[in-house]
């Protein structure tokens, strides 16, 4: 085993597919975002669309948060993909023509299909699982040819010599692909509280199996390849992706706390919640120890995402340990704390951790226009945009649940929330428009061969 990324020379990256999921994934970022900004102005205005259903409140918030996880994070993963594992691997991914299908099938059979569907009225009503079931069909296809584009180049070396990203990537694809069908269609198959179990499994197991492994080898790759310095510690960093993936499948059932689901399932979920905490601090402390002499805020811009990212990763889980406990749970939950919370995971954590991946990889496609400091003006205003949602719904999970403790009539919860959601609805110019830097940093300036 490794603590650095190999040295010898890859084979040709195919750029051209690493600049195509790139663009997709900016595209219905910037479209996903928009369905969220909607959403929040109809928390404030519900008339604000008319008699129109095709957006109403929840076929708009189901189409942000599938965009954001199959559009935006999707793409972005696999832009990094097709960069990192000829480099990982010294081989080639399995084939061009395949990678074409899978561009294809992700964007055009899935996420414009799917948003399209659910706007018409045709969803699921499970979370993380909104797309209907033909999407889902499509979803589990694509990942299997995933699988075969890009995990052959791993197993066609020693598995000892594997560096910590490589087993992330591994793990990520093959627990997504069997996760999936667990939260998607067993739901549909398994009536009441039983499929309501198998729904909070895929609820975490979608943030655990799926994103987390994929930015945390966004992450472990970005920095040594940027610091031009191996990581801390090899052996931490494989401790924390066992503990990922034996703890986080437990997990789900935490969503659950206080319901008729059986409490010795309840209870497991609470413990491995909590043990998963201690695991974020060991990966954290690696990652922030092979920061060492870079500074708090890091000049290469793909070098301070994925930092910011990995401070977002420790605050968002240790916050989830938290709030996994009975005592807590009892009165966040259904709050704004509980949207707080999973925007810290998918735009703080995640969201950073895969702009992190992109710009990294763009900087490394000859012909690709890039500009640093459009860019650093996009991570100032993000980082402040996330910094004002989070505590803005952090602050109005805290109101509601003191009103709720009060007995006070239901509605003067909502009226106590309403000034927050207005600042909720407002972090869209920093967050919407550090998105539109970075975009605009990957399209304009010189390219690195107009550079020199």
């Amino acid at each position: 085993m490794t603590d650095s990324l190999p040295s010898a020379s890859s084979p040709e990256v195919e750029t051209t597919l690493v600049y195509a999921h790139g663009l997709a994934a900016l595209v219905t970022l910037l479209i996903s975002v928009c369905f969220g900004f909607f959403a929040a102005v109809e928390l404030l205005a519900p008339q604000i669309a008319g008699t129109s259903p095709w957006f109403t409140w929840g076929r708009l918030r189901y189409d942000h948060t599938q965009g954001i996880m199959l559009g935006w994070l999707g793409n972005a993963f696999f832009a990094f993909l097709y960069h990192a594992i000829p480099v990982l691997t010294g081989r080639r991914v399995t084939s061009p023509k395949l990678g074409q299908w899978i561009f294809g099938i992700w964007n055009f059979a899935i996420v414009l299909p799917g948003w399209i569907l659910v706007l018409a009225g045709y969803s699921q009503p499970l979370e993380w699982a909104e797309f209907p079931l033909v999407i889902d069909a499509f979803v589990v296809l694509a990942l299997v040819l995933a699988i075969i584009q890009f995990l052959p180049p791993f197993f066609s070396s020693h598995l000892e010599d594997l560096y910590v990203s490589s087993w992330y990537i591994i793990g990520g694809l093959v627990f997504t692909l069997l996760a999936y069908p667990m939260g998607n269609f067993v739901p549909e198959l398994v009536p009441g509280a039983r499929g309501a179990a198998f729904s909070g499994l895929w609820i975490h197991d979608a943030v655990g199996l799926f994103v987390t492994p994929l930015a945390l080898a966004i992450t472990y790759f970005v920095i040594p390849a940027a610091t031009r310095k191996p990581i801390y510690s090899h052996f931490l960093s494989m401790l924390g992706f066992w503990l990922l993936f034996f703890l986080y499948p437990l997990n789900g059932t935490h969503h659950y706390v206080f319901s008729v689901i059986p409490m010795s399932a309840q209870i497991g979920a609470i413990i491995a919640s909590t043990l998963l905490g201690v695991d974020v601090i060991i990966v954290v402390a690696n990652l922030f120890l092979s920061l060492r002499g870079t500074g708090w805020f890091p000049r290469d811009p793909a070098l301070r995402f994925v930092g910011t990212g990995t401070m977002f990763y420790l605050i968002v889980s240790i916050q989830g340990s938290v709030q996994a406990q009975m005592s807590v749970n009892q009165s966040v939950h259904f709050t704004d704390w509980v949207v707080g919370h999973s925007h810290m995971a998918m735009l703080g954590f995640a969201s950073f951790a895969a702009l992190g991946g992109i710009v990294h990889v763009w900087q490394r496609i000859p012909w690709a226009r890039y500009n640093h400091d459009l860019i650093d003006l996009g991570y100032w205003a993000l980082l402040l945009g996330v910094i004002m949602m989070v505590g803005d719904l952090t602050i109005a999970g805290l109101v509601e649940a003191g009103q709720w403790k009060s007995a006070a009539p239901w509605i003067e919860s909502v009226r106590a929330a309403k000034p927050y959601w207005i600042v909720r609805m407002l972090t869209f110019v920093p967050i919407g428009g550090g998105f539109l830097f970075v975009m605009a940093g990957l399209f304009a300036g010189n390219t690195r061969e107009e550079a020199g």
